[in-house]
């Protein structure tokens, strides 16, 4: 289980509502393809915060581009206003946080970090999920 933090391009505040349930329908998907789980997904306006499960062989560098490659694409194919916003093309910097989830930052501590994350207020959760065998 990993905790993941993609800061958006130029930290622009671009992530609204609507995108933000576009942003966990896409992550839906992405669960159905290639055996990531959302455990949790919140974000504040300029950064995204993910606490994902995934198999064992797949590497972390492999899942963050995938599911930056495919979040990116969706969101400036349904919220091309977004697009307009970060004149470079790109959604996302091109680095990102990774975190293992493990003895001494469980789950319950990890969520508990992203929710309090920022300023509190304007933090939203988004997507609550549940760990899988796989």
């Amino acid at each position: 289980m990993y905790h993941l933090v993609f800061p958006l391009k130029y930290r622009k505040s671009v992530i609204t509502e609507e995108s933000g349930i576009t942003l966990v329908n896409v992550c839906k998907e992405i669960s159905a393809r290639y055996e990531v789980e959302f455990i949790e997904i919140g974000y504040e306006s300029d950064h995204v915060h993910f606490l994902v499960q995934s198999v064992p062989n797949m590497c972390v560098s492999e899942m963050v581009r995938t599911i930056k490659s495919i979040v990116a694409r969706e969101i400036f194919r349904l919220h091309p206003e977004i697009k307009a916003k970060l004149w470079g093309g790109n959604f996302w910097t091109s680095g990102f946080y990774a975190n293992t989830v493990g003895l001494y930052a469980s789950k319950e501590v990890i969520q508990k970090y992203v929710q309090n994350q920022g300023k509190e207020e304007e933090y939203e959760k988004i997507h609550s999920g549940q760990l899988k065998l796989f």
